[in-house]
């Protein structure tokens, strides 16, 4: 039967019974097997063809439940993405990426933009946003990196913990994804990530224990990809198991859109809902529930988890959204948060900031069309960006004529080009053309580097869904990349001026081939529409940049623990690699080739700064790193034990010439003694408010004593060993400042389920 059948039969069904918070139990008990299968499926979705996949209610929203019209039950809509709204057919915001959140370090300022954004989500008649995503950022080449946190589950956590306050203050829901160790993009479907149950616990289950444990998202998200054997999305031991029954959660739980192969393995694993949903679906769960192949006990928790999380629902309470959201207001909120975001990795010879009068030769094509985020999910539907140019007009500063008239022409035949390549691909999965990177003749440059003051080149990436990125044409720059970078520097250089690299990417790059030719290193990620004046403010000084790394960059990529397990397939066309691989129909999956079929997490628990500090492995620039325009200095620290939390009490002083904020990361060094530990693990941070010069914070940083647990594969639980542990206040994850010791008396020991403990691991063919 299709679903559409069944609503127009329920339809001419009438019922005096309707859905209320109070009556979810009698709307279970009064549901027919057929309503039971609809509302469990989602209401399907036309192909991956543009911003959006419905024209449902929302257009271009994600996806849609099944109205049951008769009960009183609607249809609720759902829609991406963690930079803002993404829908076809209205303007939206387009905030920062995960990254450049992430690079705040200050969970307060990110739940600020969780509430514009749920503003956004509200007044356009969405009721759930499908986000965060807050996968470990393992490898540096993972093409969804952008969207992502970090590489540290603390940092990751705590982010998300502030985004999905904000935006569910506002009356909406959030999906927090893709859960679990989705941690590349190359056959995602189909790809099975073999890691241990300890490394699981501690990297790529933790930030979504910390995130939910402190914010209650509405919705979880299952991800595509295997786990040691058994799909993410038919996984028991992972949506009930781990999610309800260590962590007790109580939400909903959805899968990711056409994750997951049989119906009635995603219901009874505990997934309550499938997206988008299909016939095929709904009839498979029909027919498993008339021939009790799945218990009806599963179906009706399901069924009501669905109604609990509907009745909670903007639409379902009748709320008239206006289609007006403060978009002036959330503009705003995404400049701060760009700003906040923006990281300072080099700034020489007082490069930085740039004198009120200063002349600007402004190289680069991404200069003039500046990256504000990425695509796929993660893609917004902007009315607007103000790239550079644009943001250092408005700043006040004069821009060098010969410079600005060059790539204007330059400019005026890559548009014309790139639209006309662009627009014969779908631009969902795959990356848009690019304007190609111009270099400006001798002349030019010798004429600029006399007339301006300082020279500012841009360089940009894409990053995207579906995609993973490649070392030689995305992580490494390219050759012309290096011949604009290096002409640049010499005729500046030459007459005594200096030269600033801003990096418009969505993850890291590659900078030991070039860094020394730039005087100073701002790395702006993608910061979203206001991503010009953003930039501008810090590279004047308007603002005294506070971001930091919330990943490591290794002098080269492959001093990376993980580099040899991320694939470099490369095609002479866009290709979504989502679907590289489909395991045939109705044969079991096979392990053909590593890294494509199956991925071996080998480095364990030591991924990105755990590795480096542990093995002593010189980085380009460490975990946390950032500099500022101003200088501070940390005193006075104290370690008190306050039930089971740690207190870590320090003063910060702004001892330079500018007002400015700090981050103070703490790390904590155990005992090792029982089990194998990372030198180092930062275990709690928080930022300063503004400081002028000579002020002092006294800041609080409270670390529960189950964060320095690890997992004890043998027990299956959280081992706490006894011993004495280092607190570390510290810039970064390579330079502590300041430390005080702590001895625990007592061991400690707290019980999981015997949970994600399947083989097979690390199988060698």
């Amino acid at each position: 039967m299709m679903i559409g059948s069944l609503l127009v039969t329920v339809l001419l069904a009438g019922s005096p019974l309707k859905l209320n918070g109070d009556n979810i139990s009698r709307i279970v008990n009064e549901l027919t097997t057929e309503e039971k299968a609809a509302l469990l499926v989602g209401s399907g979705a036309k192909a991956f063809d543009g911003v959006g996949y419905t024209t449902l209610y929302v257009k271009g929203a994600a996806g849609t439940t099944h109205p049951i019209d008769r009960l009183g039950i609607p249809a609720i809509v759902l829609a991406d993405g963690p930079a803002g709204v993404r829908i076809d057919d209205r303007p939206c915001t387009k905030f920062p990426i995960g990254t450049s959140l992430s690079s705040t370090w200050n969970p307060s300022l990110v739940e600020e933009v969780g509430k514009a954004i749920g503003n956004e989500v509200l007044e356009y008649g969405v009721d759930v946003l499908l986000a965060p995503g807050v996968n470990i950022q393992r490898n540096p080449l993972c093409g969804r990196n952008f969207e992502y946190y970090s590489e540290d589950p603390l940092l990751a956590g705590k982010i998300a913990a502030g985004y999905i306050r904000g935006i569910q203050s506002q009356g909406v829901g959030t999906s927090i994804k893709h859960f679990a160790a989705n941690n590349q993009e190359l056959n995602r479907l189909y790809l099975e990530a073999r890691v241990s149950p300890r490394a699981l616990r501690e990297l790529y289950l933790r930030n979504f224990e910390i995130a939910i444990k402190e914010s209650d998202p509405w919705t979880v998200m299952t991800s595509y990809n295997y786990i040691n054997g058994t799909l993410a999305a038919e996984n028991h031991d992972l949506a009930t198991g781990v999610l309800r029954e260590d962590w007790g959660y109580k939400g909903l739980v959805m899968t990711d859109w056409a994750a997951g192969v049989y119906a009635d393995k995603i219901v009874a694993s505990g997934n309550d809902l499938i997206q988008p949903g299909s016939d095929a679906h709904y009839n498979r769960l029909v027919q498993a529930m008339n021939e009790g192949s799945i218990p009806m006990a599963a179906i009706d928790t399901a069924v009501t988890r669905l109604l609990r999380l509907i009745v909670k629902c903007p639409r379902f309470k009748g709320y008239e959204y206006s289609d007006k959201p403060a978009l002036e207001h959330n503009a705003s909120v995404a400049r701060k948060a760009a700003e906040e975001g923006i990281v300072l990795l080099r700034n020489n010879a007082g490069a930085l900031p740039l004198a009120p009068d200063s002349k600007i030769a402004l190289f680069g094509v991404t200069s003039y069309d500046f990256i504000t985020g990425g695509t796929g999910a993660g893609n917004v539907n902007g009315s607007y960006v103000i790239d550079l140019r644009q943001g250092l007009s408005d700043a006040g500063f004069a821009l060098d004529k010969t410079t600005d008239e060059f790539y204007a022409d330059c400019m005026r035949y890559e548009r014309f080009n790139t639209k006309r390549i662009n627009s014969k691909f779908d631009q969902w999965f795959v990356d848009a053309e690019r304007p190609a990177e111009a270099l400006p003749s001798k002349d030019i440059l010798t004429r600029a580097a006399k007339e301006a003051d300082k020279a500012i080149i841009t360089i940009g990436r894409v990053f995207g869904e579906g995609k993973d990125r490649l070392h030689q044409f995305s992580y490494l720059l390219s050759a012309a990349e290096m011949r604009l970078i290096k002409a640049v520097s010499e005729a500046f250089h030459a007459e005594g001026k200096r030269l600033i690299v801003v990096l418009d990417v969505g993850g890291i790059v590659d900078m030991t081939a070039w860094q020394d030719m730039a005087d100073a290193i701002v790395v702006s990620w993608l910061p979203g529409c206001e991503a010009g004046h953003a930039v501008a403010s810090v590279l004047s000084g308007r603002e005294t940049p506070s971001g930091r790394l919330p990943m490591s960059v290794p002098v080269s990529y492959y001093d990376d623990p993980t580099a040899c397990s991320m694939p470099q397939i490369l095609t002479d066309k866009p290709v979504n690699y989502s679907f590289y691989r489909p395991a045939p129909a109705g044969i079991k999956k096979r392990y053909d080739l590593e890294n494509i079929d199956y991925v071996n997490y080998r480095e364990g628990i030591y991924s990105g700064y755990r590795y480096y500090v542990t093995e002593k492995v010189r980085t380009a620039y460490p975990f946390g790193f950032g500099l500022s325009y101003t200088d501070f200095r940390y005193s006075g620290m104290t370690v008190e034990e306050d039930g089971e939390d740690f207190v870590v009490s320090l003063d910060v002083e702004n001892t330079g010439v500018r007002s400015g904020k700090e981050v103070v990361q703490i790390y904590v060094k155990a005992p090792g003694r029982d089990m194998d530990k990372p030198f180092r693990e930062l275990k709690g941070f928080t930022k300063t408010g503004t400081l002028a010069p000579g002020q002092s914070e006294t800041v609080r940083i409270r670390i529960p004593r189950s964060l320095l647990a690890s997992y004890d594969e043998e027990r299956c639980g959280w081992a706490t060993e006894k011993g004495t542990y280092s607190f570390i206040a510290a810039k970064n994850a390579e330079t502590p400042v300041l430390a005080r010791k702590i001895r625990i008396k007592d061991a400690s020991f707290t019980p999981t389920g015997n949970y994600l403990r399947a083989e097979p691991l690390f199988i060698e063919r």
